[in-house]
Formats: C-alpha cells, structure tokens, sequence
C-alpha cells in the first residue's frame, strides 16, 4: 500500500475510533461530547485555512470577528477576543500589512481608530469555507423546524454570555 493511501487509511480509522461518544453517557453529556468534537474540528480546520491563506490563526478568528461584527474599535475587538491590546494590536498590524483590514478615523470619537475589512481581500478566503458551507447547508435541510429552532435556542443563549459565563460588553 503507498505510504499516502496507508496514511489516509490510518487517518480515517482513527477518526471512526473517536467517533463515538460512550454508550452510558445521558444526553446532556452525548450533547456536551458532540459539540467539543465539533469545536475541536472547527479549531484545526481554521488553523488549516489561515495557513493555507498564509496568516495566522489568531489573525483569522479577528477577520472572523470583522465579518460577524463589522467595523470595530481595536479595544472593542481586545474585549470579545479576550486579546490583549498589545495582542490586538499585533494582529492588526499583520492583517494591515497582507492587505486584509484599514485603520480608519472613528467618526464618532475622534481619539480612536475604526478597524474595516477590505472586501476585495476576502476573495482570497471565499473558496476555504465553501464546503464547510455547503455540508452546514445540507445538514440543516435535513432537520424539522421545530430543531431549527431548538438549535438557534442553544447558540443565541450561548452566545449572550461568554464561553466562561461572564456576560459579554
């Protein structure tokens, strides 16, 4: 067997091994176990595809936030990433630099800066996410509405507070 085949093979093995949750868990725990698999994915495919658009992962998460979020301050962005304003400031400055964001005037406080995404180099990662799309698309056509909206309950109220609890500014 070639070595890529036996490694491919070895990868998607392993994959299955992990796949499943322990028989004796509650559904709580099934449901806490499927979304720390997930959450784990979705961690190393981003990491993937910001090198693959040749940044870092952390640079990627603030383009993330940029597009969730539009415009923002650099201390509005420190204070829901968790990043120090030094760290900000550091990813900004490698995003600014490969052509991803402008630093721009606030016109409604003229001591700071507003932080924009420039459209035009979004193109570069249009293509990363599009089968990550396409399978969030398929899957969720396949769930009744009443689950839809079961789901959209769960991530509005995860999303009020932080991760930790504390609620967000």
């Amino acid at each position: 067997m070639p070595s890529s085949t036996k490694a491919k093979s070895h990868r998607s093995g392993a994959k299955a091994k992990l796949a499943s949750a322990p028989e004796t868990l509650t559904l709580e725990d099934r449901l806490h176990f499927e979304i720390r698999k997930f959450i784990s994915a979705a961690n190393f495919f981003n990491a993937q595809a910001a090198e693959k658009a040749g940044l870092g992962p952390t640079d990627l998460q603030m383009v993330h936030m940029l597009q969730l979020y539009g415009p923002s301050t650099p201390s509005r962005l420190a204070a829901a990433t968790g990043l120090s304003s030094g760290g900000v400031t550091v990813a900004l400055d490698r995003l600014e630099r490969a052509g991803y964001i402008r630093r721009q005037p606030n016109p409604n406080d003229r001591r700071s800066l507003l932080v924009a995404l420039v459209p035009s180099a979004l193109v570069k990662l249009k293509g990363l996410f599009e089968g990550v799309r396409a399978r969030g698309r398929v899957v969720l056509e396949r769930l009744p509405q009443r689950d839809l909206e079961a789901v959209l309950r769960f991530f509005e109220a995860m999303n009020a507070d932080g991760l930790d609890g504390e609620p967000k500014e």
